[in-house]
């Protein structure tokens, strides 16, 4: 069974025109027709008329699932998951450190039988020393429970193609491209990352057509699974 996985940085739907639209959000989305997508960014209501996350999932024909690294009264904001498999398991992971913005993962078993898949969805940190912290505790969760293919995926931040995390991540996955997605004016930094384990050749792409490159400000990556 092959699977499209993607994921997407939505800059909370203000796209590059500094215009708030989930409608243009939601045409990317039906344009990627992933089977899973991780979402950052994404800030949503759960009492409000229009439940961003909800209304994504009903218009596509998706499973939601939400993973709010900040809940506030106004509206919660942070990570989410889309996915056209059922959902066997999801658990919340908090990634916060000390005196910076809140940080989470999102760790998804999906699928049925032997076609499960590990999907864990993260955002993580602008500082280097708060990168390291936040991937040592994914890297130990990955290790402590292995599920085949796992799929590790969302806007790393990772700026420094000789950072300790990448290296990290190298030796535990293997080598994945990774095509700048950043900012979409002119995509110049790899922040979007999907990796596969165990690795395929079927190697991530970024998602560049009219529409991505004014909707957010962060391309969408998509990758094949097999």
């Amino acid at each position: 069974m092959a699977l499209t996985v993607a994921t997407y940085n939505i800059h909370r739907c203000v796209g590059r025109d500094g215009r708030f639209d989930p409608n243009r959000i939601l045409a990317v989305l039906r344009e990627l027709d992933a089977d899973v997508i991780a979402l950052q960014e994404l800030l949503w209501d759960p009492t409000g008329a229009l439940h961003l996350l909800d209304h994504f999932a009903a218009a596509l024909k998706y499973q939601p699932i939400a993973g709010p690294t900040l809940l506030r009264c106004d509206g919660h904001y942070g990570n989410a998951i889309l996915t056209r498999l059922p959902v066997q398991s999801v658990n919340n992971i908090d990634l916060s450190v000390r005196w910076c913005e809140a940080r989470g993962a999102i760790d998804a078993v999906l699928g049925e039988g032997e076609e499960k898949i590990r999907v864990i969805a993260t955002h993580l940190g602008l500082w280097p020393a708060e990168r390291r912290r936040q991937m040592r505790r994914l890297l130990a969760l990955l290790a402590g429970t292995p599920i085949n293919p796992t799929i590790l995926m969302g806007d790393l931040n990772e700026w420094f193609l000789w950072g300790r995390p990448l290296r990290w991540l190298h030796a535990y996955f293997g080598y994945s491209r990774a095509p700048a997605t950043y900012p979409t004016i002119f995509p110049v930094f790899a922040l979007d990352r999907i990796w596969i384990k165990p690795a395929l050749p079927s190697l991530p792409t970024v998602v560049d057509t009219p529409l991505t490159r004014v909707a957010s400000d962060h391309m969408p990556l998509k990758a094949i699974v097999k």
